[in-house]
């Protein structure tokens, strides 16, 4: 899915299959919990879901390699939270055996992607192949920068 059409370096984390997947599992949170009538508890599920891609996409916007994996692991973190609400709405019988299966198995498959891009800048840390600095000018923009 295109979520804009607008593009430059800082939204490149849109094209991260990770964040894309985190997104899903932020919506079907949401539809899950419909019928939650416990403002606290449902705006914890949702948020928890929601926390995921947005995390991945804060952790993009900064450019030192300790600060991106930080945002990783709260994703990572944020994952877990999920996945313990929806097994606490389950236990309950606010969602159904089937729906708990759904968000279960696309929190694992956004699990292991998150796992993936962890692994990632945790190599560039090792080899010390990271650039801390945006390139001077981007090359898709015609335009001068904003001053």
């Amino acid at each position: 899915m295109e979520y804009t059409k607008r593009r430059n370096l800082n939204r490149g984390y849109m094209k991260l299959e990770t964040w894309q997947r985190g997104l899903d599992l932020f919506a079907l949170a949401f539809r899950l919990s419909e019928v939650v009538s416990d403002f606290k508890l449902k705006s914890q599920f949702r948020d928890a879901a929601l926390s995921v891609s947005a995390n991945i996409a804060e952790g993009y916007g900064w450019r030192s390699l300790p600060e991106y994996l930080q945002f990783l692991y709260i994703a990572k973190g944020s994952l877990a939270e999920t996945l313990t609400r929806a097994i606490g709405l389950q236990t309950v019988g606010l969602i159904s055996k089937d729906e708990f299966v759904s968000i279960d198995q696309l929190h694992y498959e956004v699990e292991n992607k998150l796992l993936g891009l962890i692994e990632s800048p945790e190599n560039k840390r090792q080899t010390h192949d990271w650039r801390d600095t945006l390139p001077s000018t981007h090359p898709s923009s015609n335009n001068p920068p904003i001053r």
